[in-house]
């Protein structure tokens, strides 16, 4: 299964690439944030390989159609997917935009898919299996796999959201400084943060700001498996999925102490 999903992974950076340095119409969704057609070409091939590769599992995904709570609390498993996670770093063209797919099981991740098209920089993590980087991913030849973990030491990095930063993460960084003493700080688009979390690059990601299931899922699957971790900000408890509504709590993710 892993191999076939880190392929759809790739085809639909393909697709992404496709359109990427070309002229294209940007839309606006009803919560404002912006819609491309390489979100929905993206979109439209990961639903279509997953469809013939597991006809029985379900699939939610940022660009598709809304499933009433009704009928997914009764899922056991399903993918959540984000086709394109990080469409206004896409706009900027600064590269920083990433596939995530992941497989949920009871709620929780047990596989996660990162994938950085314009790198050709795959992250990917399966429960108790460890994560793994590949570098030149879409290379049968060139490719080359990188075991990771958050093992890291020095002056404590935090990295942040390069166009969401609230007003309650400036305040946790603040507070985080007044305990850790110096920090150092990398801003970075998409769920590329959790991958740095996980390969021991940052020690923490604080997100005190609104996302959605599908942001968050492929990267805590892979930093969990690198032995980091992502935790509810107010509980401490790991984010679950699946919820009647899919807005994630304010989270911290980091190394563990």
């Amino acid at each position: 299964m892993l191999n076939e999903i880190i392929e759809i992974a790739i085809g639909a950076g393909k697709k992404i690439l496709e359109v990427y340095e070309d002229a294209y119409t940007i839309h606006e969704k009803e919560d404002r944030s912006p819609l491309t057609v390489a979100d929905q070409l993206s979109h439209s091939h990961i639903q279509t390989e997953l469809s013939n590769l597991f006809p029985t599992i379900p699939i939610l995904s940022e660009e598709g159609a809304s499933t009433p709570f009704k009928e997914r609390k009764n899922w056991s498993s399903f993918w959540l997917v984000d086709p394109l996670d990080g469409t206004k770093e896409f706009i900027k063209k600064n590269g920083e935009f990433t596939v995530n797919i992941a497989l949920i099981q009871e709620n929780r991740p047990i596989l996660g898919i990162v994938y950085a098209p314009v790198t050709d920089t795959l992250y990917y993590a399966e429960e108790n299996q460890g994560a793994y980087k590949l570098i030149s991913a879409s290379s049968s030849e060139n490719r080359k796999q990188v075991k990771i973990t958050t093992v890291s030491s020095g002056v404590k990095k935090v990295v942040i959201s390069r166009s969401h930063l609230s007003e309650d993460t400036r305040e946790y960084i603040d507070d985080l400084q007044r305990q850790e003493g110096k920090l150092e700080f990398t801003s970075i688009g998409s769920s590329l943060k959790f991958c740095l979390i996980a390969e021991g690059s940052a020690h923490y990601y604080p997100r005190l700001a609104p996302t959605m299931e599908w942001d968050t899922a492929a990267g805590q699957m892979i930093v969990e498996e690198a032995y980091g971790q992502v935790i509810e900000y107010e509980t401490g408890t790991p984010l679950v999925y699946n919820k009647k509504v899919l807005t994630n709590p304010s989270f911290i993710c980091s190394i563990k102490k």
